[in-house]
């Protein structure tokens, strides 16, 4: 029997696999708002979105972070990607408040 992980999408911010069970969203490269309405669309776990849109507004997602390679190499997202990389594919834990909306 095939061993169901190998199966798994992999997330592309902290490349670890998705399972079915696991928070999973769909995050538009370049946001809604910003003209991505039917762009490109990539599956990734829902901690890592939570992340993104908690460091970036959407201006700057549409403008220069709108690709899974940028995002992983942003200098806030980046070292986030390599400490959930590290857990299990499954953990999710709440992400912090943006900071728009702290203030």
């Amino acid at each position: 029997m095939a061993d169901p992980s190998d199966t798994d999408p992999t997330c592309p911010l902290c490349l670890r696999p998705i399972p079915q069970h696991a928070k999973q969203s769909l995050h538009h490269l370049v946001p809604k708002l910003r003209g991505g309405k039917g762009g490109p669309t990539i599956l990734v776990h829902q901690i890592c979105h939570n992340e993104v849109h908690a460091a970036l507004s959407e201006t700057e997602l549409a403008r220069e972070w709108n690709t899974p390679g940028k995002l992983r190499a942003h200098p806030v997202l980046g070292p986030f990607f390599a400490w959930v990389a590290k857990r299990p594919p499954d953990f999710h834990a709440r992400s912090r408040r943006s900071a728009r909306r702290r203030r």
